[in-house]
């Protein structure tokens, strides 16, 4: 059987690190940024031509810090919209299977427990970013949006909050099972067992400081973020 090939954007960010460890059949690129630029349709029709890959799968984002998206929603704009939609263009002229890497935040935040069907209302400029991708890769049928919650191992943050329920799940537990959902198309939840931010925390970062939501931000905060990850448990087991 022919070996797939895989690309994957964001090569030396934070997630490919992870599943870079993770043992696997199929054959995987990780460009940099400097060899696939997102904001240059032409370097990535050149990178994908040469690679000719059955998926892509894009996780290269503009994420933190946060207040980035609100200082600098240029940038935000560039990177996450027009970039994912450059990555868009591309897969559909070479019928490459396309695997968005989405956020949790695009949900209210307001009821919690959201399947993947539900309304969406991004709670921040970095969510409404993401979406603004989304949108561009529903457009493309041969693709999948995957809205996760996950974070590095140990915790990376000082604080969290401990008024804020949510899915996290460390990066690790997501690399092992991503490769079996990359065949599904339409939207999956992905994330873990609904917890407080600060319980999740305080497992494997024993000096993170529990915060209330409202202190850090001086607003109310959308504190019901969980996802009904059914969907995503059904096919990994």
């Amino acid at each position: 059987m022919k070996q797939k090939k895989i690309v994957m954007t964001g090569g030396n960010g934070r997630f490919a690190q992870v599943f870079k460890k993770i043992k696997k059949k199929e054959k995987i690129f990780y460009p940099s940024k400097q060899v696939l630029n997102l904001k240059n349709i032409t370097s990535i029709k050149k990178y994908i031509k040469k690679i000719r890959p059955d998926y892509l799968i894009h996780c290269a984002a503009l994420s933190r810090p946060m207040d980035i998206h609100e200082k600098n929603i240029q940038e935000s704009i560039s990177t996450n919209i027009i970039g994912t939609s450059n990555i868009v263009k591309v897969c559909s002229q070479e019928n490459v299977k396309l695997i968005y890497f989405s956020t949790n935040y695009v949900y209210p935040g307001t009821k919690g427990n959201y399947k993947e069907s539900d309304s969406v209302l991004p709670i921040n400029k970095y969510a409404l970013s993401k979406l603004g991708g989304e949108c561009a890769v529903q457009m493309y049928e041969n693709s999948l949006i995957l809205r996760i919650c996950m974070t590095e191992k140990p915790f990376v943050h000082k604080n969290a909050f401990n008024d804020v329920e949510t899915n996290f799940m460390y990066h690790y537990d997501f690399a092992k099972n991503l490769l079996k959902l990359i065949n599904h198309k339409g939207i999956i939840n992905v994330g873990g067992p609904k917890k407080i931010i600060y319980d999740f925390a305080k497992k494997t970062n024993k000096k993170v400081v529990s915060i209330s939501s409202k202190k850090v931000l001086g607003r109310q905060f959308p504190k019901k973020q969980t996802m009904n990850i059914q969907k995503y448990l059904s096919i990994i087991k």
